[in-house]
This record gives C-alpha cells, sequence and structure tokens, in this order.
C-alpha cells in the first residue's frame, strides 16, 4: 500500500466518528484547542450531544492557568441546551456556578464537587432545591453541615449513590452527618464516607435508615468499632463493605491528603491533636 494511500484525511469522518474522538479530549481540551482546528470541528463541538457529560479535570493550580475555567464551564454548560447529565467542577466551583448548573440543568444526574471550598452550604442547599433528578453526588474535602445534607436528601429523592469524604483528624467524633443521611437518603444504593467521624450509633442509623445498601465504604472512619451485632448486621446486609481500617491505596485521590485537614467548628465532640 502506497504511503498516500495510507494518509487518512480526518476531515472526512462521519461527524459522529469525529464526535466520539473529540469527547476524549475532555471539555478543557475542547473548548481551548480542538474547536479551533477547523469549521466542522467547530461545529461538532457546538452540538448539544457533546455536552451531556462535562469533565472539567484539572491540576488545581488554578493561578497559574492561562484560561478561565469559570468561564468554560458556564459556555459548556449553553451549549448542553438542557441536556446535561453528569459534571465534575473539581477545583473552581463557586457557589454562583453551581446554581447556574442547576437552573439550566434540570435532569442532571450526576455531580462531582471536589476541593471546592467556594461552595456554602447555603450554595448547595439552593442548587439542590433545583436538582430532582440527581442520582449521584461525589463531595471530597468540602465540609456542609447536616442542615445541608437533609436539604439534599429531601429535594434529591432519586439519590442513589452519596460520597462525602473528609481528610480526618485525630479525634473527630460526629453522628450529625450520618443521622441526616439515614433520615433523608433511604434510597442510597452506595455510601463513601472516608474520614468521617459518625459513630457506632450513627452506623446503626444509617443501617436502618438506607436498607437499600449495596456497598458501603467507612475507610479511616475511627470512630467506628464493628464488631458484634452491629458487624455482623454490616457483613448481611452490605455485598461490599470497607471496614475503616481497610487501605486507602485505590482512592484516586492521594492517602496524605486525608491526614492533614481538620473542621472542628462542626462538632461540639472534639479532641485536638496531642
Amino acid at each position: 500500500m502506497s504511503a498516500a494511500a495510507e494518509t487518512r484525511n480526518w476531515l472526512e469522518l462521519p461527524p459522529d466518528v469525529t464526535a466520539s474522538i473529540l469527547f476524549r479530549l475532555g471539555a478543557i481540551e475542547i473548548l481551548n484547542s480542538a474547536q479551533n482546528v477547523c469549521s466542522q470541528w467547530r461545529n461538532v463541538c457546538k452540538d448539544p450531544s457533546m455536552w451531556r457529560s462535562i469533565d472539567m479535570r484539572n491540576s488545581g493550580d488554578l493561578h497559574h492557568m492561562d484560561y478561565d475555567l469559570e468561564t468554560m464551564c458556564l459556555l459548556a454548560v449553553d451549549r448542553s441546551c438542557g441536556h446535561l447529565l453528569d459534571i465534575n467542577i473539581e477545583y473552581f466551583g463557586t457557589d454562583e456556578l453551581l446554581f447556574y448548573i442547576s437552573e439550566r440543568s434540570v435532569h442532571l444526574k450526576r455531580l462531582r464537587l471536589f476541593s471546592c471550598f467556594y461552595i456554602s452550604d447555603e450554595g448547595l442547599s439552593k442548587s439542590a432545591l433545583k436538582l430532582p433528578f440527581l442520582e449521584e453526588l461525589e463531595i471530597f474535602i468540602g465540609p456542609i453541615s447536616k442542615q445541608a445534607v437533609e436539604t439534599i436528601g429531601r429535594s434529591c429523592p432519586l439519590l442513589k449513590s452519596f460520597k462525602y469524604n473528609l481528610r480526618r483528624c485525630k479525634g473527630y467524633v460526629c453522628d450529625d452527618e450520618a443521622l441526616a443521611i439515614a433520615q433523608n437518603m433511604p434510597e442510597l444504593r452506595h455510601l463513601q464516607l472516608l474520614g468521617n467521624g459518625l459513630t457506632n450509633e450513627g452506623l446503626q442509623a444509617i443501617l436502618d435508615g438506607c436498607p437499600h445498601l449495596e456497598y458501603l465504604d467507612l475507610r479511616q472512619c475511627f470512630s467506628v468499632r464493628l464488631v458484634g451485632n452491629l458487624e455482623k448486621m454490616c457483613v448481611e446486609r452490605v455485598k461490599n463493605l470497607r471496614n475503616p481500617s481497610d487501605p486507602i491505596h485505590d482512592y484516586e485521590f492521594v492517602a496524605e491528603d486525608l491526614d492533614t485537614w481538620y473542621n472542628p467548628s462542626d462538632c461540639d465532640d472534639y479532641d485536638e491533636y496531642d
């Protein structure tokens, strides 16, 4: 076969194939470069079907980027034309951005908020009121109150997966979030609480209030003691159980991040570091 015959003209690919290839680049790469290659690619990148899932994964070094993630995210949400189902706004999420998303994405099913310290309890609660079809919510390191958890549970009755992971602190003991989950998220199948301060009482409440649980991750929840009837109930009721002492090497964030942060103001029952 000649070299000419082996040369592929990417502009001759069917639009759906081109869209599938470009989608794998991710939202930032599409908006920052791919859509500027040619008019054909730009037209493909404007199709709402390209923006049903928006992954704004980034390094977190916001002050040294040549582009504005929030501006790019707003454009991506607009291009979805109300068909957005899944979005990740790690590091740069704000109350204003989250509310913008919720107002224009009523059918949103999955929301990921990693290290979004600019999203408040009020902002999260206000946005949750507009997301009745939300099924999966992931929060890492962004502390939220029991009131916000309650609002999320009441506003998102279809919620099946809740990941609320914190950097743990020595002596952190608090069942507030656990009780809020137990009382307001009865349809949960998947619950991850890395570094949470819940006790056996909180765990018992979750088992009673969330009868459909299939996966329960309690790694680094060192105030839980899985013994006796409670251990038996967990083993019998939950298909996939991660114990407090299980390793976290398979978690996507490095283990060191879970050892340095604390928020003692959320609970009264807190012992400072020795």
